[in-house]
């Protein structure tokens, strides 16, 4: 019987290997979630539903702000769906009136699980109800409805912008995985720049902001984490 010569048998483990790398398991992953975003948008009115819980529960704006360190004039701008809140802010309300932020976005959370079908997924793009104005990104929720979660996981879409908001800063913790395209996170006094591939962690409770870096629209993989 002739012997396999020991660099033939290398060459087919190599090439046996070569079909499992990372780069192929990495674009096996960014196929399954679709590589655009769904094209059907849904405008939430996040302050019409903070107002609604708020009277519920019988709470003035000024009850609001001292709770959230908000002004209460940005609360009303954000209640008459004059501004559209970032997610820090969400949070920061969701919080005020002990409210999961899912609730704010996706409504109702009333599943022990749920699953989301890539085709089923809507993305709820950050607009000025009253102006339309576009604020940058969209975001895609991957858990709506589950009750009692603690994690947020979002698909974000940053469209390139040279608006440069204020930095947030909330209880948590937050996980991102640059899929496509390239981000810049600012942290603290730390400003780093994050291509596919590169991912980051951090506590929600230094003051953050992640944006665009480039000229082509950026997608994210967001888990925002929240005690209680």
């Amino acid at each position: 019987m002739e012997e396999e010569n020991p660099r033939d048998a290398e060459q087919d483990f190599l090439t046996d290997i070569s079909r499992f790398n990372g780069e192929d398991q990495e674009q096996d992953f960014l196929n399954s979630i679709s590589p655009s975003a769904p094209k059907e948008d849904i405008q939430i009115n996040v302050g019409e539903r903070v107002r609604q819980v708020r009277e519920e529960r019988d709470l003035t704006l000024q009850d609001i702000s001292q709770r959230t360190g908000l002004e209460v004039a940005f609360l009303e701008q954000i209640e008459n769906g004059n501004v559209a809140p970032p997610l820090g802010t969400v949070i920061k309300l969701a919080k005020a009136l002990d409210l999961k932020m899912g609730y704010f976005i996706s409504g109702e959370e009333d599943m022990p699980f749920t699953i989301v079908r890539k085709h089923d997924r809507k993305v709820v793009s950050r607009y000025s109800s009253k102006k339309g104005k576009y604020y940058g990104y969209g975001y895609e929720s991957l858990a709506p409805h589950k009750k009692d979660r603690h994690m947020e996981p979002f698909l974000v879409s940053l469209e390139p912008s040279k608006a440069d908001e204020e930095r947030s800063a909330h209880d948590g913790q937050e996980f991102i995985y640059v899929l496509e395209g390239s981000m810049e996170v600012r942290l603290g006094e730390e400003v780093y720049v994050l291509e596919g591939g590169d991912s980051i962690y951090y506590d929600s409770t230094v003051p953050h902001l992640v944006k665009n870096h480039g000229s082509g629209v950026t997608r994210i993989l967001a888990v925002l984490y929240s005690e209680g």
